[in-house]
């Protein structure tokens, strides 16, 4: 795998976001990203990972812990 480092265009396209979402992962969600000469890189690989990670993260349930009492109403 070709694991080239993107622009800030390359990448929103390639994710199919806008500047303005991909700054907002970066400020607030931690998608990695390094900052040259004024200018965001990113790496594919990198973000590839970032990407499953947050789905996960996304899709997991909120509490892990919480029992589920729904039937339990009305006993």
């Amino acid at each position: 795998m070709d694991d080239k480092w993107m622009s800030m265009k390359e990448i929103c396209e390639y994710l199919g976001a806008s500047h303005d979402t991909v700054r907002n992962w970066i400020n607030k969600k931690d998608m990695p990203a390094v900052k040259l000469g004024g200018c965001w890189k990113f790496k594919t690989s990198q973000v590839d990972e970032w990407v499953a990670e947050t789905s996960s993260r996304k899709n997991a349930p909120a509490n892990k812990h919480r029992k589920d009492v729904s039937g339990e109403m009305g006993k």
